[in-house]
């Protein structure tokens, strides 16, 4: 990762990430503002499910509780309300914790607030994110933002010490991504991630090749690489490509003819979450091209040796 001269920037967060294959991609690193606005949008998401989770419980408790009952069903009715409670405290730590892991570790690499506020999470190094990564970042953000909690209830809420404590500590965390370039906080330190800015168009006009003019065969795209700017190569692994077979192929072959952009961003991410690949985020048709020619390469060359892949659902066939 480098930054872009000066006279090429649009701003001072722009980069150049270099990927592990050597391609040079421009990178914007999302401002520290949308970066709290995106947190800010989630934690209100995680409130409101919240909230509706204790209602439905309390609802489904009080009607539990207003019928008149012997002694028997009472002691019945006490290992209900436990459970419940029980239901109650497992939903409120997957609100706040695997709300985070479900959506970073989704194709798109995004939260819903991030999705809004035009931002997603990516490794620093060019590489694939992985799920080691976002737990870490996520476990330190309860270091970061709830731990301060814990000194004020040990040390009493009257304790002067206790919330100077907190204090200190929410300050040094809070305050770390003003004094990097990157706005990088503990977790992403940590992770070896970083926020980017999503780009405002498509990249897709400017990075995916150009389809040729000249007259092709029925079953093949062909796209005329002279005529678009170089791109980034996207390589899958013979388990990637094993997952889908020749009807699977036809269908990416007529999304990709027809070019209509929800199709190609509905593909990616079924594709991207049955292989779990989530580098081709904001770049689907590229990721979709190569997929596409690797997978039909696959296919033949077993064709050629005798073995056939009909769809998902089946094996090689001799």
């Amino acid at each position: 990762m480098s930054v872009v001269p000066t006279r090429y920037r649009r701003t001072s967060r722009d980069r150049v990430l270099v990927t592990p294959e050597g391609i040079s991609v421009p990178v914007t690193v999302a401002s520290r503002g949308s970066r709290v606005g995106a947190l800010m949008l989630d934690f209100l998401v995680i409130l409101v499910l919240m909230g509706l989770t204790t209602w439905g419980l309390i609802e489904i408790a009080g009607g539990l509780t207003g019928i008149d009952r012997n002694l028997e069903q009472k002691n019945a009715l006490g290992h209900a309300l436990q459970f419940l409670v029980i239901v109650w405290l497992v939903a409120m730590f997957l609100f706040r914790n695997a709300y985070f892991l479900f959506f970073e570790l989704g194709p798109r690499g995004a939260t819903p607030g991030k999705r809004i506020a035009g931002i997603r999470i990516a490794a620093r190094d060019g590489g694939r994110l992985t799920a080691d990564m976002v737990i870490a970042r996520n476990l330190l953000r309860d270091i970061e933002l709830f731990l301060p909690i814990v000194f004020i209830l040990q040390a009493g809420a009257q304790s002067g010490m206790g919330w100077l404590t907190a204090t200190g500590w929410l300050a040094i965390f809070l305050l770390m991504p003003l004094f990097n370039r990157d706005a990088l906080r503990a977790g992403d330190m940590i992770a070896g991630t970083w926020v980017l800015e999503r780009p405002r168009q498509k990249l897709e006009a400017a990075m995916s090749l150009a389809r040729a003019p000249a007259a092709r065969h029925e079953d093949e795209v062909a796209f005329d690489a002279s005529a678009a700017p170089a791109r980034r190569t996207y390589r899958f692994e013979e388990a990637e490509l094993a997952v889908y077979g020749e009807y699977e192929l036809q269908a990416l072959e007529r999304v990709l003819r027809d070019d209509r952009a929800q199709s190609l961003e509905s593909v990616y991410e079924t594709i991207a979450r049955k292989i779990d690949r989530n580098d081709g985020w904001n770049d689907e048709r590229a990721f979709l091209e190569d997929y596409y020619t690797q997978l039909r390469a696959r296919l033949e060359a077993g064709m050629r040796m005798g073995r056939r892949k009909a769809d998902k659902f089946s094996g090689s066939q001799e």
